[in-house]
C-alpha cells in the first residue's frame, strides 16, 4: 500500500492533483452547510486546505505557488471580462465616491497597523505581514518581503507567518462585517433589488413613448431633420397617420401635425422630446397593427462585432427598424453611432420577412455564442501578466511598485471587455462559461492559500503567541470595513450589493467577492469590486513597502 501512501503524502504530479481536487471537493461540500441561513460558500476551501496541510497533505512549493497564482489570474480575469463593458460608465457615475471609500479604508488599515505597532511593540515587519493577511493581499506581502530583504539583506519569516495567521480571520472578519452592516442599516434585499432597478431605469434605461405631433414647425419635416434638430439620440419606430394607417418609420419619412409616433429614447430625454414633438398619449400599437412585430435578435455574427448600426446599413432602412440594444441587462437607444458587440440583443420592428433578413445579417445563433473564444482570453492573460510585471518608480521611493499577477490581468481584462470589439476581438463569453472560469479560479486559489498556510499555522498560534496576532488582524480587517461601510451607505448612498463589492475590492479579498456574488445574485458586487480594485491594489502594495521603509 506504499503507492497509496505516496499518493496522499508523497510528491509528484498525481499527488498534487489529487490533493487539490480533494481539498476543493470537501470545501465545496462544506460550503453547502448553512448556520442561521448563512454559509461561507467556497471560503470553506481555504479552511479545508489548512487542515489538510496541518495533517501532512502538502504540495511542493513551486507547484503550490503556480496553482495559487494561476487560479487567482483566472478569477480576476473573468471578473474583468464580465464588468468591462459597464466599468467606465459606472466609474463616471459613482466611481469617484467608490474609490474615495477604498482610499479611506486603506488609510484606516495603515493607521490601525501603526497604532498596534506602538501599543504592542510587535515589530513592524510582522505587523505588515499581519496587515497583508488581514486584507488578503498577497502582492503586498510579496512587496514587503522583497523590500525588507533589499534593505537588510536578511529574511524575516515572521512576515509570512503573520500573513498566514491573519488570513483566515481576514476572510471571516469581512464577511462578519457585511452581516453587521446589513443588520445596522436594516437592509431588505427586496427593497435593494427594487431600488437598483429604479436607478437603472432613471440613469441608463431606454423606454417607449407615444407622442402626438402638434408642433407646427415640424410639419413636412423628415425624421432625419428632426433628429438633427433635437441633437439627442432617439428612434422613431412607427408612425400612425390621421387615417389610422401604421407604417415603419424611416429617416426620410415625413411628419405631419396630428401624426402619432412611437419614440424610443432615454428616459431622461422624454420631457425634452415631449416639448419638441407634442403631448404624450397612451396607445397599444400591437393591437392596432398585427402585420408588424417586435422581436429580440442576438448578435452572434463575428463580422458584426465592433461595427456601428449606421455602418451596417440597418438603421431606419428597408421595412424594419432597430429601436433598442440590450447589453448587460440595460436597454440602449439604437442610434447610428452605437457600436455593436457579440452577445448584444437588438429589438427589431417590422414585418416577419424583413426581420428574418435582419436575423441573417446579425446571426441570432446561440451555437456560435457557445463556441469558446480562447484567443482573446489567453492573449489577455499574457498581456495582463506582462502589465502586472512592469515596475513603476515613484519619486522618493527606492523600490519599484508593481500591480502583480492580480492587478495586471484585471486591468487588461477590463480594457479588453470594453475596447476589444474596436479591434475585432470577440471577448464575449456566455454567462455559464464565465462563471465556470471564475469558480475554478477562486477554488484553486483558495486551496493553494490554505495548503500553503496550514503547515505552520497551529505551531505559530500555540507556540509563538500567534493567537494574539489573530486579534490584531481582526482589528485591521473589521475596523476599516465598518468605517468604509458607514461612509459608503450614508455619504455616497450606495446600494448594499454595490457596497459589499466595494468593500471586498478595498480589501482585495476574492473570497469576500465570491460571498458577495452569492448573496447578491447579480453583478453589482463585481462592478463595485472592479471599480476600486486597481487603485486599491496599487495603494496596498505601496503602503506595505512604505511601512517597511519608514519603520525598519
Amino acid at each position: 500500500m506504499d503507492w497509496l501512501n505516496n499518493l496522499f503524502f508523497g510528491a509528484g504530479v498525481a499527488h498534487s492533483i489529487i490533493i487539490f481536487s480533494l481539498v476543493i471537493t470537501l470545501g465545496v461540500l462544506m460550503g453547502r452547510i448553512k448556520i442561521a441561513g448563512i454559509s461561507l460558500g467556497v471560503t470553506w476551501i481555504l479552511f479545508v486546505g489548512i487542515i489538510a496541510s496541518h495533517f501532512g497533505m502538502r504540495v511542493e512549493g513551486h507547484v503550490l505557488h503556480f496553482f495559487k497564482e494561476f487560479g487567482l489570474v483566472l478569477f480576476v480575469f473573468s471578473i474583468g471580462l464580465q464588468v468591462g463593458p459597464s466599468f467606465f460608465s459606472s466609474f463616471k457615475k459613482a466611481g469617484i465616491g467608490m474609490n474615495l471609500v477604498a482610499m479611506t479604508m486603506v488609510m484606516c488599515a495603515v493607521a490601525v497597523t501603526v497604532v498596534l505597532h506602538y501599543i504592542t511593540n510587535v515589530p513592524m515587519p510582522t505587523m505588515v505581514g499581519i496587515l497583508s493577511g488581514a486584507v488578503t493581499n498577497t502582492p503586498g506581502l510579496g512587496a514587503a518581503i522583497q523590500t525588507y530583504t533589499d534593505i537588510t539583506n536578511l529574511d524575516d519569516p515572521s512576515i509570512s507567518l503573520g500573513y498566514a495567521v491573519a488570513y483566515p480571520l481576514g476572510v471571516l472578519g469581512i464577511i462578519t462585517a457585511f452581516i453587521v452592516l446589513k443588520l445596522v442599516f436594516r437592509v431588505s434585499f427586496d427593497k435593494e433589488y427594487a431600488e437598483i432597478e429604479r436607478r437603472k431605469g432613471i440613469k441608463n434605461g431606454a423606454d417607449r413613448t407615444t407622442l402626438v405631433v402638434n408642433n407646427p414647425s415640424l410639419e413636412g419635416k423628415t425624421i432625419d431633420e428632426v433628429q438633427h434638430l433635437a441633437k439627442r439620440h432617439f428612434v422613431i419606430s412607427r408612425i400612425c397617420g390621421e387615417d389610422g394607417k401604421i407604417e415603419i418609420a424611416k429617416g426620410e419619412s415625413v411628419l405631419h401635425v396630428g401624426d402619432k409616433v412611437l419614440v424610443v429614447s432615454e428616459l431622461k430625454d422624454i420631457s425634452f422630446l415631449t416639448a419638441l414633438i407634442g403631448e404624450k398619449i397612451e396607445m397599444e400599437w400591437q393591437k392596432m397593427d398585427t402585420a408588424l412585430e417586435a422581436r429580440r435578435i442576438m448578435i452572434t455574427n463575428p463580422k458584426v462585432n465592433g461595427k456601428t448600426l449606421g455602418k451596417l446599413g440597418l438603421y431606419g432602412g428597408f421595412s424594419f427598424n432597430i429601436t433598442r440594444v440590450n447589453r448587460a441587462g440595460i436597454d440602449l437607444v439604437a442610434h447610428p453611432d452605437l457600436q455593436l458587440q457579440m452577445g448584444d440583443r437588438v429589438t427589431a420592428v417590422g414585418t416577419e420577412t424583413s426581420i428574418k433578413n435582419v436575423e441573417k445579417i446579425l446571426g441570432n445563433s446561440m451555437m456560435r455564442l457557445r463556441h469558446p473564444n480562447l484567443f482573446p482570453i489567453f492573449l489577455g492573460i499574457s498581456l495582463g501578466v506582462l502589465f502586472g510585471s512592469i515596475p513603476f518608480f515613484l519619486p522618493g521611493i527606492p523600490q519599484p511598485i508593481k500591480l502583480g499577477l492580480a492587478g495586471g490581468p484585471l486591468v487588461v481584462s477590463i480594457l479588453l471587455g470594453r475596447f476589444g470589439p474596436n479591434f475585432k476581438l470577440v471577448t464575449y463569453t456566455t454567462v455559464s462559461a464565465n462563471l465556470m472560469i471564475r469558480e475554478i479560479g477562486i477554488a484553486v486559489f483558495l486551496a493553494g492559500v490554505g495548503l500553503g498556510a496550514g503547515q505552520d499555522f497551529v505551531s505559530t498560534i500555540v507556540d509563538k503567541g500567534g493567537y494574539v496576532w489573530i486579534a490584531y488582524g481582526a482589528l485591521i480587517t473589521i475596523i476599516p470595513v465598518l468605517i468604509g461601510g458607514v461612509l459608503a451607505r450614508t455619504v455616497f448612498k450606495l446600494d448594499y450589493f454595490t457596497m459589499i463589492g466595494v468593500l471586498s475590492g478595498s480589501t482585495t479579498n476574492p473570497p469576500a467577492l465570491a460571498y458577495s456574488n452569492a448573496v447578491a445574485d447579480n453583478d453589482m458586487p463585481a462592478v463595485g469590486y472592479a471599480t476600486v480594485y486597481p487603485l486599491t491594489m496599487f495603494l496596498r502594495v505601496l503602503t506595505a513597502q512604505l511601512l517597511i521603509i519608514f519603520f525598519v
